[in-house]
């Protein structure tokens, strides 16, 4: 076992507890996924030993490798949390439990189109910039597109996710992002997921409402080099 792992889990699990405690939220309210990109199966397994039960990936590819390595693994959750792409619904579908980055209506129509025994969690990704190329749907957007997600029999609309700008007081942001969960929730009333805050921000999103955090090198470690 890798003892620094153990201690990088316990050290941010210990200031999500400090984060909750001071937003007056309960901590058992927060869903902390460990991002493992780049990263081998084997970190998971690791991980998975320590207690970790949510782990987080942004390429389609890796995802599909890790899980069918690990497929004998019970009660693991496996979250896509990149840039979703129309032509590859299908493999995100077969891979993922939730996906984070629905931003239009044709990926999560590609998605609903894929058959499968159990609806998938999927959230809305909203901009939260200025620049209309970043992914995302425009705040102004989020709603009609919550209606439209919530058409679909396949999926299940829980929430919404988003990436602080870097050029931002993380805490204005997902308070914008806040907004937008309200608006989603005027539409799906139980659709209550915040996906936000990352290694630099966790704790500004967690007193902005985030019930999903997604952390990865202050709990994994430097990633490896691509290949």
């Amino acid at each position: 076992m890798d003892h620094a792992l153990a201690d990088r889990l316990a050290a941010v699990d210990e200031r999500i507890r400090d984060a909750a405690r001071a937003a007056h939220r309960d901590v058992d309210e927060i869903t902390r996924i460990v991002v493992t990109k780049f990263h081998p199966a084997s970190l998971v397994e690791e991980l998975y030993a320590l207690g970790v039960r949510d782990v987080g990936e942004n390429r389609q590819q890796e995802l599909t490798a890790k899980r069918a390595e690990l497929d004998g693994i019970p009660d693991l959750t496996w979250h896509f949390i990149g840039q979703a792409q129309t032509n590859k619904a299908r493999a995100v579908r077969a891979a993922a439990d939730a996906v984070h980055s629905v931003d239009r209506v044709r990926i999560a129509d590609a998605l609903d189109a894929v058959e499968a025994d159990e609806r998938l969690d999927v959230l809305l990704q909203v901009n939260l910039t200025d620049d209309p190329g970043r992914g995302g749907v425009a705040p102004g957007g989020v709603a009609e597109l919550a209606a439209h997600v919530a058409t679909l029999p396949r999926l299940r609309l829980r929430g919404v996710m988003a990436v602080a700008p870097l050029d931002e007081d993380p805490a204005r942001a997902f308070e914008r992002l806040r907004a937008s969960s309200d608006a989603v929730r005027g539409v799906v009333t139980d659709a209550t997921w915040i996906s936000a805050g990352m290694t630099g921000d966790f704790p500004e999103a967690i007193a902005m409402g985030a019930t999903h955090l997604r952390i990865g090198s202050a709990i994994t470690g430097q990633r490896p080099a691509r290949d």
